[in-house]
């Protein structure tokens, strides 16, 4: 795939479920997107939602052409968003998905190759991480064209977090969570900035807001998923728009720096698996992992977060992907 601009810009989601749908919607106010393709196990929910959705049409940014379709649609398209897989239920960790989201995973990649995709491939069924694993392994694509949404909403959770108790706009907060998007997650506070200076020197100057405090912060925001599915069954809109805003930086090269789940080849000491790591991502998916500078605190959270999700896919994934190792 060529780096400059994407000239041809089609879109095929794959999962006509709340976090597909949430997506889908989201584009609405996008503009200068071709075609969306609803693909779906249940041929009536997507061609309902083909409906649905195209009605609004008339009063979005976009002139899109919306239509239900088959993995027969993958040849010609630039992305695919893969949101298949069941939900996490409340007190349900994103890890106990693993096995059968893995199956629905395997199954969508293998019936894009089997019709010719070559572009790239954005996965959110979790765990994305693990997930975004399968996905590279049974689709036949490159490793940067394979990329998982990873970290990218939690760090969007903890940016506005900070900006709201440091009073500073959330476009101003540079911070990234890191590693599984899940329990073993973590913040490199060290590489942490308020506009040009670093937390860290920014808390000693004001001395009001102490780094604990903002640990108890991210804490918020690693288990805010389970409160929302507690409360409400599932999440949805969040990482609608994170997809969103994924796919925007594909569709326009914009080579924004995300934390979304890249292939590591050895930028943190680590590698063979995807993890949150903040990356470069433009037309040619995953284009750059930026390496950070890490204390030795990040260096043992990130091996053991890599660790957790090598040694899953190990324990749980052995023999659906027997034929591809």
């Amino acid at each position: 795939m060529a780096t400059e601009k994407i000239s041809k810009r089609k879109i095929m989601l794959i999962g006509t479920g709340f976090v597909g749908m949430s997506f889908a919607y989201s584009l609405l106010s996008e503009k200068g997107i071709d075609e969306l393709v609803l693909v779906d196990v249940n041929t009536d929910k997507a061609k309902g939602e083909e409906m649905d959705l195209s009605d609004g049409l008339v009063y979005a940014e976009t002139k899109m052409k919306i239509r239900a379709g088959s993995y027969a649609d993958a040849k010609d398209t630039n992305i695919v968003v893969l949101t298949a897989g069941i939900a996490q239920k409340p007190g349900q960790t994103r890890l106990e998905l693993v096995k059968i989201n893995a199956k629905i995973t395997k199954d969508c990649c293998e019936n894009l190759k089997a019709n010719g995709f070559d572009g790239i491939l954005i996965c959110a069924g979790n765990p994305v991480d693990i997930m975004t694993y399968v996905a590279y392994k049974t689709s036949g694509l490159q490793k940067n064209h394979v990329f998982g949404s990873g970290d990218v909403l939690d760090t969007a959770r903890l940016r506005f977090a900070i900006s709201e108790r440091l009073n500073v706009a959330p476009s101003n907060i540079h911070a990234y969570i890191m590693g599984e998007h899940g329990d073993s997650s973590f913040v490199s506070w060290a590489n942490t900035y308020v506009g040009c200076k670093n937390l860290l020197e920014y808390l000693d100057e004001k001395g009001d807001v102490s780094l604990a405090e903002l640990q108890e912060l991210y804490i918020g925001v690693r288990d805010k998923a389970y409160k929302i599915i507690e409360l409400k069954r599932a999440t949805y809109y969040g990482i609608g728009l994170a997809l969103k805003r994924i796919v925007t930086c594909v569709l326009n090269n914009e080579r924004a720096i995300l934390p979304v789940s890249s292939y590591q080849q050895g930028e943190y000491g680590q590698e063979g698996y995807y993890i949150g790591t903040p990356s470069i991502v433009g037309s040619n998916g995953v284009e750059e992992v930026i390496k950070l500078p890490m204390t030795d605190q990040d260096q043992e959270l990130f091996d053991r977060s890599f660790i957790t999700l090598r040694q899953t896919i190990k324990d749980e994934l052995s023999d659906l992907l027997a034929e591809y190792e």
